[in-house]
């Protein structure tokens, strides 16, 4: 019998997709305060590397949180340990972007999954990778 966690072995897969909007990146800066003109102002962006407006680095990375948070064991509490993240792409409004997570470790003993994490656009280029890891909680009663 092979080890799990909530039933989740090695190899087990979750995605989470969504498509960027300006509005989106927006509220993102509001929520955060992050209001840097990189992400917003147009006439500011033209004039760096970018040539445009991008996404925040961690409003790329929040899909992952979503596709842990609500797809790995959604009928138990995940709980975010650490996350390791490179960023690879600009992300821009406009792009469709998705979440890939792969279990590449389960300790039983411990609850804890451990997980690749990437997140690509609808091109397939990685914008995002990384590595993560979770505890998985059961309800209580």
């Amino acid at each position: 019998m092979s080890e799990n966690v909530s039933g989740i072995e090695v190899g087990h897969e979750v995605t989470f997709e969504t498509t960027v909007t300006q509005e989106n990146i927006n509220l993102f800066a509001d929520v955060t305060g992050d209001h840097n003109p990189l992400h917003s102002d147009v006439a500011y962006a033209s004039k760096t590397r970018f040539k445009q407006p991008i996404a925040h680095g961690m409003f790329g990375a929040g899909i992952i949180s979503a596709a842990l948070g609500t797809r790995l064991a959604p009928s138990s509490v995940v709980v975010y340990l650490s996350q390791n993240l490179k960023f690879r792409a600009p992300v821009v409004a406009g792009d469709h972007i998705t979440a890939q997570c792969s279990v590449t470790m389960v300790d039983p003993e411990k609850s804890r999954i451990n997980l690749q994490t990437n997140v690509v656009n609808q091109d397939g280029v990685e914008v995002i990778i990384g590595d993560a890891q979770v505890m998985i909680d059961e309800l209580a009663e």
